[in-house]
Formats: C-alpha cells, structure tokens, sequence
C-alpha cells in the first residue's frame, strides 16, 4: 500500500512538472507589464502554476527559498531553487517533510541551513482550513520553527511553546526575529541561531508579526495592527481565543534590532503587508489595498521610514506581496497572480531594480 502511495504521489508530481514546463515553454517571458511600473525591468516568470509565496534571497543572491502548495501535496510545503528559476521552471527541490502545513522559510547567512515553520509535529494532515461564517479570518495553527539543511535533513525543532510560532526570518548574525503567541498575544520576540535566549520585543495588545532585519541587522520592520477601541480590542482576543486572527488592517513599523526606537511609519488604516527595507536602510518596500475601496486589490509600494514619499510600483495585477530586494539592491522577487490561468494561482517574479 505505501509503495502504490508514492508511486501516485511520485506520477501526481511527473504530471505537474510536464504541464508546468509546458507553460514556461509557452510564456518564457512574464506578461507585458504596465508603463507605470518604471521601476520593474526585464521581469521574469519562475514559476508556473499552483500556489507560490513568500519566496526569499539567500545572502549570495542566487537562490530563492519558498511556500507551495502543488501537487502532490494538499498544503504549502518548503521548496528552494535557484534565483533563475530554470530554463523551464522547474528547478524547485522539496526541502520540508511534505507532511503537515509549512510557512515561512528563510536561509541562514552561511546559505547551509533553512529556517521555516511546520505544524508536521502534530500530524501528517493538512490542518483544517478556517470557519469562514465570521468573514475572512486567518487561523493560527500550531506552528514550531525549525531547521534543516539545504536536502532537508538534520531537521532540528526551535524554541517550541504550545500554539503559534511562526513568521521567522534571520540577521546577518544568525539571530531569529519571529512571532508567537507564547505570552497571550500574537508578538514578536528574538532568538539566538539555535532557538535559545529567546526575548519579548513588542508588548502592545493586537498582532505583531510578518517582521524582518534589515540586510545590515541593525533593523527591524514589521506589520501591526493595535486596536484600542474596546469592541475591536474584544473581537480581537475572541477571535485569538480560537485560534484566529481577522487580517483586514496593519501599518507598518520599525525598530531597531534590540527592540528599541519603535516607530510607526504608515497610518492609512489599510491591510500593509509584508514590509521589508532596502539595502540603502530608508526605504521600505510592501504590499497594500490602500488603493481599493473594496479592499480585495493589492499592489506594492514604496515608501521612506519617516512615512514619506510614497509610491505606488505595481498595477496588472488583483494580488501581489511578499516583495523582497536581493541583498545588493538590484533585484527583486515577488509573488503575483499576474498572468494566473486558474483562480487563486500565484506565481514568483523577478525583475531587476530600476531606480
């Protein structure tokens, strides 16, 4: 029974890669871009078909950590490939267990090891997809954080609490910035490479999470949402309570790395996501619907730390986030449903940083 298992799994898969070097064959180049997105040049198509996301540099610029979900698989499992992609998209290598649900993978500054968060402890299944009879939740499952080398072995599980621990991503020293709910509250805390000396940095009651170091380490940017209005505090911690978290509104922030010097740096009461700096330490690049009324079209932008001078970069697509400068500036990944064939595909982009 387990070889006829693998055996479908292992054809499931041969069939994806057949149909996902089709496409790359009929679309080498990504869809023709919009002439208002100045600062995107020769934009390039990875991957081609299913559910990509957060797909992140390695220090050296020639590799991409990401999120799957594709066949064989029922949820997001951790791939890596190289920043080209491949000749035909399918260079992506399977790093995770292919059990349970992954998220959130990063390399450490020697390239040699991942980090990423997996619920695989607590069983092989998919967990369960969130009641949607309350709107548009994300549920918190029981993610750890672990770490592997680059075929997936020497798996090591990191700083484990019951509950969520998740969104980890690393400086330049080695430390992990991630978020947990291992106080009560969904914060963000430090670690030191082996999941050790782990320290509290963000204490206001609400969601703090999605954060990353600058490439020099000596920052922190992240994504919050605070409430103080007593009703949306209460549905808040309900919603905690079950394991949920409502993700229509987050601004943006950042901090030094040792947590102090905390500032906000949007305030437009839009869904700001996925933040990150630019090597030059003053602009931050992120994904937002601060454009769309309806709050269901998300496009990325650009703005100083001081909260000025804001710019929009992108606009062919309904979802695009995850935005990531290669550590030399030059570059930049992204995920998009640009060009999607199928509803709810994403894929990843790269284009060259034209300043």
């Amino acid at each position: 029974m387990l070889r006829l298992g693998l055996t479908g799994a292992a054809a499931a898969l041969r069939e994806h890669v057949a149909a996902r070097r089709a496409r790359a064959q009929a679309a080498r180049a990504a869809p023709p871009g919009d002439p208002r997105e100045r600062h995107l040049a020769g934009l390039r198509q990875l991957t081609f078909g299913g559910q990509n996301a957060e797909a992140y540099w390695d220090r050296s610029g020639t590799r991409l950590v990401f999120q799957s979900t594709r066949p064989p698989f029922g949820c997001d499992q951790i791939f890596i490939m190289r920043a080209d992609g491949g000749a035909d998209g399918s260079d992506a290598r399977l790093v995770s267990t292919g059990r349970g649900r992954t998220t959130c993978a990063f390399f450490f500054p020697d390239g040699a090891r991942l980090l990423y968060a997996s619920t695989h402890h607590g069983g092989g299944d998919c967990p369960p997809a969130p009641d949607r009879s309350r709107g548009y939740v994300w549920p918190l499952y029981d993610y750890d954080l672990y770490t592997c080398a680059l075929d997936g072995s020497d798996l090591r599980r990191l700083a484990a609490s019951p509950g969520y621990d998740a969104e980890g991503t690393i400086a330049p020293d080695g430390r992990i910035v991630f978020t947990s709910m291992r106080d009560g509250d969904l914060d963000l805390y430090v670690a030191d490479a082996d999941g050790g000396n782990v320290r509290r940095l963000t204490d206001r009651p609400g969601y703090d999470g999605g954060p990353f170091f600058s490439w020099d380490g000596r920052d922190i940017v992240w994504r919050g949402w605070h409430p103080t209005d007593p009703a949306e505090l209460g549905e808040y911690r309900t919603l905690l309570g079950q394991g949920l978290v409502r993700p229509t509104r987050a601004e943006l922030f950042v901090m030094a790395a040792d947590g102090t010097g905390m500032r906000q740096v949007t305030s437009n009461g839009a869904a700001n996501w996925a933040p990150f700096l630019h090597p030059d330490g003053e602009r931050i690049i992120f994904s937002s619907n601060l454009h769309d009324p309806g709050r269901f079209d998300f496009a990325l932008y650009l703005i100083r730390r001081d909260g000025r001078g804001l710019e929009r970069l992108t606009y062919t697509e309904s979802f695009v986030a995850f935005p990531m400068f290669s550590p030399d500036g030059r570059r930049l990944v992204f995920c998009s449903s640009r060009g999607a064939a199928q509803p709810r595909e994403f894929n990843v982009f790269v284009a060259d940083w034209a300043d």
